[in-house]
C-alpha cells in the first residue's frame, strides 16, 4: 500500500492538491476528486475504494471549536464524580450480599458524559422540551455520583445502590419502573438503547413533520459501547437514520476496545470498522482518536510514517501499550520505525504516559459534540471516541481483560486513585471508602449547578404523567357494536373500522398513530394509505404505480401512518417512542402497532419487556392470530403461545376477543385507562383473519369483557327426566367451534350448555392469583373469591375450555375452577392446511369439544363411558392417533 515507484511524481500531485486546498477550498477539491474518479472508472480502472479514513481525529486541531468553560474546574468536578462512583460500587461490594456493580465502563466514559452535561444535554424549560439521552447502562454509577454532588441523592441513597426492595434504592441500571422520576429509558440488555434512540429521533421528526410538536434544537443522544455494536439491534437500523435524515440524532460510541471477556476486535480496529458501517449508512462520522498531546507529533510527521504506524497497529496492540506502560510503548510503537523513534527522542516515560486518547480529552470531545450539534447537515452523526477501559485504576484494572468485573479495590489502589484525581481525603479515611461532597457554596458545586441551570436544570429526569385526554364515549364504535347484520366479517376488518372511527374524532384523531411492519395489506389497512398518508421525511418524489387506484400508496411528509418495512424490531421501537410520548414530549399519542402475532413477543421480547419497564401506553395488535386460524402459512407463522409470552410482562393486559363488540369495549376501556386515568399499562389484543358473522353486543356484558369472561349464550334441552349440563369456555375464532359443539351436544346427546366468551384467560388468572395471595395473608378475614370462580361455582356441570393456543393458556385457571375442568389446545408445531383439518389435527374442533364434554360428564358419573366411545365412533375420532404435540 505504501510502496512508491516514483516519489517525485507523487510529490508533484500532492503539491497540486495542497495548492488546490489552499487557494480554492475543500468543496473544489471534492469536485475535482469526484471527476477524476469518474474518468478513471470509465476505462475500467479499479479504484482503491474506501469508506474509512486514516486512524486519526476527523477534526483537524486548527478547526476545533474552542471549549468555553473552565477546564481545571471541570476536571476537579469530574474527579469527584469518578471518586464517588467508585466509592458507591466498592462500598456495595463490601456489604453482605456481594451486590457490587460496574465501574470500569464509567471510568472510560466519564469525560464523554461530563462534556455533555456541561454544554449539551438540555434539561428542558418553559420554552422547549428536554433533549433525550440514552445512557450506557453499565455507566449508571456515574449518573448517580453526579446527582449526589448536585444534591439530588443522599449518602444513604448511594449506600442503597442495588438494594431496592425496601424502597429508596438506586437501580443497578436505568430502569424507569424502579426510578420513575429519574430514568427515562431502559438501556440494558445491550442493544436496546441504540434501536430505541433511532426510532425516538424518527418519531420526534414525525411529530414535527405533522406540526404536532415543534422539534427545534432538540437532540437524541445515545451512548453505546463498542462491544455493544455486536448486537444486531445496535447497527441493524442505522440505515433508517441515514435514509430519514435524522440530523437530530447523535450516537457516541465509547470505544474502550474491550468486551466483558476480552478485546472487541483484537486483530482489527473497531473504530475503523464502525466508521465504514456508519458512513456507508449515510451518517456523519467524527473520530476522536487521540488527545491534544498527540497534535505536535502529527504536526512533525512530515513523511507520514507515524500515520502509517497508526494504520498498521491493531486494537490488541493498543490495549498492550496502555497495560504494559510507556517503556513498552516506546519500544514497540515508536521503535517500529527510526523516524518515529526520533519524534520522541528525549521524551521521558512520563511524557509518553501523557499521550492520552481522544475520549479522555475534554477539548477534543467538546469539538466533536459541537460539530455534531450544530453542523449535522441533514444527517445523523456518530462520534467514535477512543478511550481506556478501567481508566484511572492503574495496575488494578486499566486495559485489562478482567476490567469489566472490577468492583473491589485494595488500599494501595485507592491511594493511587485518590492521588491521581486529587481527592482531599487522608490515608486513614480510605479504609471506609468515604464519599466526598464539597460544601454547597464551594466553587465546584456553584460552577456545576450554574452549568445545569443554563441548560434547563438537572438531568436525567422523567415526567411521570401528562394532561389527561378526553376519550370519546363507547358509542363512537356504534357501527361495530350493532354487529354485522348477517354479513361475515373478520376481526381484522373490525379493527380497521374501529381505527377509522378513532382517526376521524376531532379530539383525539390526530394522536392516533397506526404502525405496521409492511403488513398493512394483510390486515386490510391499505385503505388508510390514501386517507392518512404514510410518513416519510422526504415526501413522495415519484408517482406511485397504483396512483389511479382508490387505495394507492401515498407517502407524505405529514403522513400519519408509520410503515416501518419488514422490520418488527424497528416497528416495535417506533411504537415504544410513540407510547412514551406522554412522558418525553408532554404530548400523549395513542399508538396501534399491528403485526403478525407470531412475530411479536417471540421476535422482540426484549423490547416488549423494556416497554413495560418504561411504562409505555398503547396497543399492540397481534394480527392473523391463532395456530389454526391462519391457514396455509405453516409452522413458522402460526401462533399458539403469544398470550403466554404476553403474560410474562406484569403491566401488559392481554385479550383475545371473539367478536367485534368485545374488541370495541376493550380498546375503549384501554384508552380511558391509559390516557384519561394515566395508568401505566399497555394492551395486547389478538385479531383473526377468519370471516364470520359478528353478533350485536349482548346487554350488560361490558364489565365481564374487561374482567375476562361473560356468559354469551345458553343452549337448552327440552324435556327429559335428568337434565345434563356442561360449561363451555373459549376465545377468538374457536368460539364458533364451541358454539357449534353446544348445538351438537343438544341435538346428538341431549346435553344443555352455557357458552362463555373468555376475552382474557390472562386477566382471569392474574385476578385468581391475586385473590389467592390475599386469602393466604389474611386467614383471619372473610375469604375473597376469584372472578372466574364467581362465574362458574353456581353453574351446573363440568367445565371444558378450547382455544387456538397451547393448553397452558387455559390451564392457568385450573386452581380457580371448583369443578371437573378439561382443556383443549394447540400444543405442537403448526403446519399448512385448511382450518377444518388443522382444528381436527390439534383436537380443538367442535367434534373434540363434544367428546371432551361427554368425557367430563362421564368423569363426574353423569353418563357412562360407553357414550364417550360411541361419540368418538360417530365423529370419526381415532383414539390411537399420535399426540399432535409430538408430531
Amino acid at each position: 500500500m505504501y510502496h512508491d515507484d516514483d516519489p517525485i511524481e507523487t510529490s508533484e500531485w500532492l503539491d497540486a492538491l495542497e495548492s488546490l486546498i489552499e487557494n480554492e477550498g475543500i468543496d473544489r477539491v471534492k469536485y475535482i476528486l469526484e471527476r477524476l474518479s469518474e474518468r478513471a472508472s470509465r476505462d475500467g480502472t479499479e479504484l482503491p475504494y474506501s469508506i474509512t479514513t486514516p486512524f486519526r481525529n476527523t477534526i483537524p486541531a486548527a478547526q476545533e471549536a474552542r471549549m468555553p468553560g473552565d477546564l481545571f474546574m471541570e476536571r476537579r468536578i469530574r474527579s469527584l464524580i469518578r471518586w464517588n462512583a467508585m466509592a458507591m460500587v466498592v462500598r456495595a461490594s463490601k456489604r453482605p450480599g456481594d451486590l457490587g456493580g460496574h465501574i470500569s465502563t464509567f471510568s472510560s466514559a466519564a469525560t464523554l458524559y461530563d462534556v455533555g452535561f456541561n454544554y449539551f444535554f438540555h434539561g428542558g424549560d418553559e420554552k422547549r422540551e428536554s433533549d433525550l439521552v440514552y445512557f450506557q447502562g453499565h455507566a449508571s454509577p456515574g449518573n448517580y455520583a453526579r446527582s449526589f454532588l448536585e444534591g439530588r441523592f443522599t449518602e444513604e441513597q448511594l449506600d442503597k445502590y442495588r438494594e431496592e426492595v425496601d424502597g429508596d434504592g438506586l437501580s443497578s441500571y436505568p430502569h424507569p419502573w424502579l426510578m420513575p422520576d429519574y430514568w427515562q429509558f431502559p438501556t440494558v440488555s445491550m442493544g436496546l438503547g441504540p434501536i430505541q434512540a433511532i426510532y425516538q429521533a424518527h418519531v420526534m421528526k414525525y411529530l414535527d413533520g405533522r406540526e404536532l410538536i415543534e422539534m427545534g434544537d432538540r437532540k437524541v443522544w445515545c451512548f453505546v459501547g463498542d462491544g455493544e455494536t455486536d448486537e444486531p439491534e445496535t447497527l441493524g437500523c442505522i440505515s433508517k437514520a441515514g435514509r430519514e435524515n435524522l440530523d437530530n440524532l447523535v450516537f457516541v460510541v465509547n470505544c474502550n476496545l474491550q468486551r466483558l471477556d476480552g478485546p472487541v476486535r483484537g486483530n482489527g480496529k473497531i473504530i475503523q470498522e464502525l466508521e465504514g458501517a456508519f458512513r456507508g449508512a449515510g451518517w456523519n462520522v467524527i473520530k476522536v482518536v487521540w488527545g491534544r498531546v498527540w497534535d505536535t507529533l502529527f504536526d512533525q510527521d512530515n513523511n507520514g510514517v507515524m500515520q502509517r504506524a497508526m494504520d498498521e497497529i491493531c486494537d490488541g496492540d493498543l490495549q498492550n501499550y496502555t497495560h504494559n506502560g510507556p517503556a513498552h510503548t516506546r519500544k514497540h510503537f515508536f521503535g517500529k520505525y527510526p523516524e518515529m523513534a526520533k519524534l520522541v527522542e528525549g521524551w521521558t516515560d512520563d511524557d509518553i504516559n501523557k499521550l492520552n486518547r481522544g475520549g479522555h480529552d475534554p477539548y477534543k470531545v467538546y469539538a466533536a459534540y459541537k460539530k455534531a450539534a450544530t453542523e449535522a447537515n441533514g444527517k445523523p452523526t456518530v462520534i467514535l471516541a477512543h478511550t481506556i477501559k478501567g481508566y484511572g485504576f492503574g495496575a488494578a484494572g486499566e486495559s485489562q481483560n478482567t476490567a469489566h468485573s472490577l468492583k473491589k479495590l485494595d488500599l494501595d489502589t485507592l491511594k493511587s486513585f485518590r492521588d491521581r484525581f486529587a481527592i482531599p481525603l487522608k490515608d486513614e479515611e480510605l479504609e471506609d471508602v468515604p464519599y466526598y461532597r464539597p460544601a454547597p457554596d464551594s466553587p465546584e458545586l456553584v460552577y456545576m449547578n450554574k452549568r445545569r441551570q443554563e441548560l434547563g436544570g438537572f438531568y436525567p429526569r422523567r415526567r411521570k404523567d401528562s394532561q389527561p385526554l378526553k376519550i370519546p364515549d363507547l358509542d363512537i364504535f356504534k357501527q361495530v357494536l350493532e354487529g354485522s347484520n348477517g354479513r361475515e366479517v373478520s376481526l381484522t376488518m373490525v379493527f380497521v373500522r374501529l381505527l377509522n372511527a378513532l382517526v376521524k374524532d376531532k379530539r383525539i384523531g390526530k394522536r392516533v398513530v397506526p404502525i405496521v411492519p409492511d403488513e398493512a395489506r394483510t390486515f386490510g389497512m391499505e385503505g388508510m394509505f390514501r386517507q392518512l398518508g404514510i410518513y416519510t421525511a422526504e415526501g413522495q418524489k415519484y408517482v406511485p404505480q397504483d396512483r389511479e387506484q382508490i387505495m394507492y400508496y401515498r407517502e407524505d411528509k405529514k403522513g400519519q401512518i408509520l410503515q416501518e418495512g419488514i422490520n418488527e424490531g424497528g416497528a416495535m421501537a417506533a411504537w415504544m417512542a410513540a407510547a412514551t410520548s406522554y412522558s418525553t414530549n408532554n404530548f400523549p399519542l395513542i399508538p396501534f402497532y399491528a403485526f403478525y402475532s407470531m412475530f411479536g413477543f417471540q421476535r422482540v421480547g426484549d423490547l416488549a419487556w423494556a416497554s413495560g419497564d418504561m411504562q409505555a401506553r398503547g396497543f399492540l395488535i397481534g394480527g392473523t392470530a391463532g395456530r389454526t386460524t391462519l391457514n396455509g402459512e405453516g409452522l413458522q407463522h402460526q401462533d399458539g403461545h403469544s398470550h403466554i409470552l404476553a403474560n410474562t410482562i406484569p403491566n401488559c393486559r392481554a385479550y383475545d376477543p371473539s367478536y367485534g363488540h368485545e374488541m370495541a369495549v376493550i380498546i375503549h376501556h384501554g384508552m380511558k385507562e391509559m390516557f384519561e386515568e394515566n395508568k401505566n399499562v399497555f394492551y395486547y389484543i389478538t385479531m383473526e383473519n377468519e370471516n364470520y358473522e359478528q353478533p350485536a353486543m349482548p346487554k350488560g356484558c361490558e364489565d365481564g369483557i374487561i374482567k375476562g369472561m361473560y356468559k354469551f349464550e345458553s343452549v337448552e334441552v327440552k324435556g327429559g327426566k335428568k337434565k345434563l349440563r356442561v360449561q363451555l369456555l373459549s376465545a377468538g375464532a374457536i368460539m364458533n367451534e364451541i358454539r357449534a359443539a353446544a348445538q351438537m351436544l343438544k341435538d346428538d346427546w341431549g346435553v344443555a350448555s352455557d357458552v362463555w366468551s373468555v376475552t382474557s384467560y390472562n386477566e382471569l388468572a392474574r385476578d385468581g392469583q391475586h385473590v389467592e395471595r390475599w386469602n393466604l395473608l389474611h386467614p383471619d378475614d372473610k375469604g375473597r373469591t376469584a372472578y372466574v370462580t364467581q362465574c362458574l361455582e353456581n353453574q351446573i356441570g363440568p367445565v371444558v375450555s378450547s382455544t387456538d393456543y397451547i393448553k397452558l393458556h387455559s390451564e392457568q385457571l385450573r386452581g380457580f375452577i371448583p369443578k371437573t375442568f378439561m382443556t383443549l389446545g394447540t400444543d405442537g408445531f403448526g403446519r399448512s392446511d385448511t382450518r377444518e383439518k388443522l382444528r381436527s389435527f390439534f383436537e380443538i374442533d367442535r367434534y373434540h369439544v363434544t367428546v371432551t364434554a361427554l368425557s367430563a360428564l362421564a368423569k363426574d358419573g353423569e353418563i357412562k363411558e360407553e357414550q364417550v366411545l360411541e361419540a368418538m365412533r360417530k365423529y370419526g375420532i381415532d383414539r390411537n392417533k399420535t399426540n399432535p404435540a409430538h408430531c
